[in-house]
């Protein structure tokens, strides 16, 4: 035998024992190879974490090295193989699919994170063999199609859940009840159409985010863990029930915001004992409803915006007597009346322990009488605040709230009713 022969048969059997004595199983091994044939060769850029994956070596042996510079994360989990629990690829721009990978030779797996790339096609309903999964994030993708129900049936360890910045339709699959474990859901800036499922049973979800996308109906409960939720830009019709929201005692943000929700913005709103944020801006809503014992409220409001609805009537006075609530936003409705001068008190001569309007944005209305006298010493540096474009007997632009447009038409105002 040649020297240069058998210098090439000693480097394949050195290879073939190093792949023999893996310490990585080799289900492992075959589901990493997919992952990465199934890449479209053109978006693997040379010093991504996919192109440096050299499988003549052996792969959680050699992680972090030149050959395997990233993507995944390896323990020993069982018989001294090492299993792959953790699948993480940088935001390269890779494409392609992921629906023929042999997912179930990934039963370790704890965390699947492919966001910000450009995978396409549907998300694989094989996904469901990855029993052990907490986290799975597909965000900012181009998935197409229905959400699988087996990710509800299946997944019941999942804790994290991101989907936005997809393309997928259909509605949130019934089997989401199944994912007790579940804290966080984003679905947002999809296609998803529908009435909202009621994911009531889910305890320990505390953020949900089903923003820009089609729903048509809220639930009939939302789970009472939340502490945040988002369902804004969609095409939501009906009112808001105060019992739906009764028992959300964690609650601290709602933005429902660009709906088409109308009839009256619920009192429970201004009771609940940690709502924070609330935006209900750009919907149809033609009332409030006043709470009892406006005084006495204990809310911790920082921030209300009820701008561009249909609000009438007049201004809202309570909301002068919320302690925290130093931003309110109320333009571009139907409120007539005079300016309750409780709000003038309350931006600039707040009372002890009482937070002053540092934002007050009531242009846009039918307000009638003259300027309350405390504003008139308001400083332009002090508050934002904003009266233009009302009925008001004289509001000159010496004043800094009076700029920025003018007060609407006699004529305009004619036609206003004063409750």
């Amino acid at each position: 035998m040649s020297s240069l022969n058998f210098f090439l048969f000693s480097f394949i059997l050195v290879s073939s024992l190093k792949i023999a004595e893996s310490k990585t199983h080799w289900k492992d091994i075959e589901a990493l190879k997919q992952l990465k044939q199934n890449i479209n060769l053109n978006s693997m850029n040379p010093g991504s974490c996919v192109s440096t994956w050299d499988f003549t070596f052996d792969p959680c042996e050699n992680l972090f090295s030149e050959k395997f510079t990233c993507g995944f994360r390896c323990d020993v989990v069982v018989s001294q193989l090492s299993r792959v629990t953790e699948l993480g690829l940088d935001q390269a721009g890779y494409s392609g699919s992921l629906s023929s990978i042999a997912w179930e030779n990934l039963p370790y797996l704890e965390t699947l994170d492919f966001s910000n790339n450009y995978f396409t096609g549907l998300i694989p309903d094989s996904f469901s063999n990855l029993t052990r999964l907490s986290r799975l994030s597909l965000s900012s993708n181009s998935f197409t199609g229905e959400i699988p129900s087996s990710i509800g049936t299946s997944l019941v360890n999942l804790q994290e859940l991101y989907l936005d910045n997809n393309n997928l339709q259909g509605t949130i699959p019934s089997s989401f009840n199944n994912l007790k474990s579940l804290t966080r859901l984003e679905l947002q800036r999809n296609n998803l159409t529908g009435k909202i499922t009621d994911l009531g049973s889910l305890v320990n979800l505390y953020h949900m985010d089903l923003s820009d996308n089609r729903f048509s109906e809220n639930p009939s409960s939302f789970p009472v863990s939340l502490v945040q939720i988002s369902i804004r830009n969609n095409n939501i019709s009906g009112g808001l029930a105060s019992e739906t929201f009764k028992n959300m005692m964690y609650l601290q943000v709602v933005d429902f915001s660009s709906n088409k929700i109308n009839g009256y913005v619920p009192s429970i709103f201004f009771n609940l004992p940690s709502l924070q944020q609330l935006t209900l801006s750009f919907n149809e809503f033609s009332s409030i409803e006043a709470p009892y014992g406006t005084q006495s409220l204990q809310s911790e409001l920082i921030a209300v915006d009820l701008s561009n609805n249909q609000l009438q009537g007049l201004l809202p006075a309570f909301l002068a007597f919320l302690p925290r609530l130093s931003s309110l936003s109320l333009e571009n409705n139907r409120f007539t009346g005079l300016i309750p001068v409780q709000f003038a008190l309350k931006t600039v001569f707040p009372e002890t322990g009482m937070a002053p309007f540092g934002r007050l944005l009531l242009g846009g209305n039918y307000l009638l009488g003259g300027i309350p006298r405390p504003l008139l010493v308001l400083k332009q540096d002090s508050a934002n605040v904003s009266l233009v474009d009302n009925c008001l007997f004289r509001c000159p632009h010496v004043f800094f709230f009076c700029q920025g447009g003018q007060q609407k038409s006699s004529s305009e105002c004619s036609h206003v009713i004063i409750p």
